[in-house]
């Protein structure tokens, strides 16, 4: 995935659910803090951007909505090789205090609409607390190529609550 396509999910989610920002918790959440051409080829291979509307009701019904006009297989996607995954807050377990380190994506591509991606730590502590595969290739490129620190993402992982630093690095 690119920045632009990023730029380009946060614009049409936000028009369809009609708010003004949504939270980037998935691992294109990474394009909001480095671009696609610096970043290792395995943090960019999704095709996939989960967005988390702000306000959103206990059914969850507006993440419901992505997905059915904006989601996998939708014409959305087709057209443009990516889709939006409607998620929950509850989606990803995060460490304390990560409403605060939200990376901010507005421009012009964006129309005025803001994307809050998750910071790069966060990122990668929610990445391994999910413990998938795929999550850990992720979070070991940026950890490789020194996008992230582990000291950071130790403490992180420790500020998250239920977990420990014995969840592994990748």
């Amino acid at each position: 995935m690119r920045r632009d396509q990023l730029e380009h999910a946060i614009r049409a989610a936000t028009e369809i659910i009609r708010q003004d920002a949504v939270i980037v918790i998935g691992s294109q959440a990474i394009l909001g803090s480095y671009d696609e051409d610096d970043l290792p080829e395995e943090a960019t291979l999704s095709d996939e951007v989960d967005i988390c509307p702000l306000e959103d009701d206990d059914a969850e019904s507006l993440a419901t909505e992505l997905d059915s006009v904006i989601g996998e297989m939708s014409m959305f996607h087709e057209t443009h090789g990516f889709y939006i995954q409607g998620v929950g807050p509850h989606t990803a377990v995060l460490p304390s205090g990560w409403p605060d380190r939200l990376v901010p994506v507005e421009n012009d591509n964006t129309n005025g609409r803001t994307g809050l991606c998750l910071e790069p730590h966060d990122l990668c502590a929610a990445k391994l607390i999910a413990n998938r595969e795929k999550d850990h290739r992720f979070v070991r490129a940026l950890l490789d190529e020194n996008f992230v620190q582990e000291d950071i993402l130790r403490q992180r992982l420790a500020m998250t609550e239920g977990q420990d630093d014995q969840v592994a690095l990748a």
